[in-house]
């Protein structure tokens, strides 16, 4: 079947399919339909009862790829969930005023891909404390590391730091091999991965010798006041009530804080009550700190994230 929607530029073309045909791919793994571009022409095995659908869905992409802004597949996923759920009214606007938050260390552009991801870059930048709370794969974490190494890199702040609280699953750190910062590096590993992709591994590693950027343990933020800094609170539904208010009392002058958290994923020991859900509702709505609630449209992975996500949702709760 073909669409009522063609294109007429060929570079117009390659911006709208991708590399390899990669974008019309996520027409298969989250529709379950073929689509396909043949000349200016666009051609599907769509059911009638889907073509609306994606008529709406091919408009937008159409009129992005003409305005030059080169689609992706996570670009192609999140419109798609926009259009299934009739979202698309400003979605030119998220594209061509967005922010660019940094360019990392290979050269590619990073910016907010969501309207959730937008109002929580604006967020950081306007507040001294912010909340991004929500599903995994939304962007909470490598958003605000980004904020925070571009913030470091035009001298708006001094130090970056960055923690966690290590929680253990199943095995008392006590038991593991070597000394305390071999045991909780594991933990670390993902907040590593995020500065060595935006700044490179040897310039990472070499500000950390200097102290300019520290990623710990939160255990280590007791009794510090952390001033000219950008600080990311990173798991922060595994910490507890005790741990949250120490970690909140540490904000100095000149400094910013970024609290990312998933509420429905803690970690913590049955009975025990989640430091960042107290927080939220202690909170919400205090001048200077703003609470970015992140949804499952916000997941920019896999298309297949989306439907383990939704699978579990609905065996959590089978009557909804």
């Amino acid at each position: 079947m073909k669409l009522n929607r063609q294109i007429h530029h060929a570079e117009a073309i390659a911006r709208l399919v991708g590399i390899q045909d990669r974008n019309l791919l996520v027409f298969k793994q989250y529709l379950g339909m073929n689509v396909s571009v043949r000349g200016s022409e666009i051609f599907t095995d769509a059911s009638k009862e889907q073509m609306p659908l994606l008529e709406a869905i091919f408009a937008v992409l159409i009129e992005l790829a003409e305005r030059q802004i080169q689609l992706t597949e996570r670009d192609v996923m999140y419109i798609i969930k926009l259009a299934e759920k009739n979202q698309l009214e400003h979605v030119y606007d998220l594209y061509q005023n967005r922010k660019k938050v940094l360019v990392n260390d290979s050269g590619r552009s990073i910016y907010p891909k969501t309207f959730n991801q937008k109002k929580y870059v604006d967020a950081i930048a306007h507040y001294d404390l912010v909340f991004g709370v929500g599903p995994a794969g939304t962007g909470k974490t490598y958003l605000a590391v980004a904020q925070a190494v571009a913030d470091l890199k035009n001298s708006k702040v001094k130090k970056l730091i960055i923690t966690r609280p290590v929680v253990e699953a199943g095995e008392n750190l006590g038991f593991l091999p070597g000394d305390l910062k071999e045991k909780v590096d594991p933990y670390l590993i993902p907040l590593y991965d995020a500065l060595y992709e935006m700044l490179g591994t040897q310039s990472t590693l070499m500000l950390m010798e200097k102290g300019i950027i520290e990623i710990a343990p939160l255990a280590y933020m007791r009794g510090r006041t952390l001033e000219n800094a950008f600080v990311i609170l990173d798991e922060a539904q595994n910490t507890t009530k005790v741990q949250m208010k120490m970690f909140l009392t540490r904000l100095g002058f000149a400094s910013k804080m970024v609290i990312t958290g998933d509420p429905s994923q803690t970690d913590l020991p049955k009975g025990a009550s989640s430091g960042l859900n107290h927080a939220l509702s202690l909170l919400e709505g205090l001048e200077d700190v703003k609470i970015v609630q992140f949804k499952k449209i916000d997941v920019v992975r896999h298309p297949l994230v989306q439907r383990i996500l939704e699978r579990y949702e609905t065996n959590e709760n089978p009557t909804s």
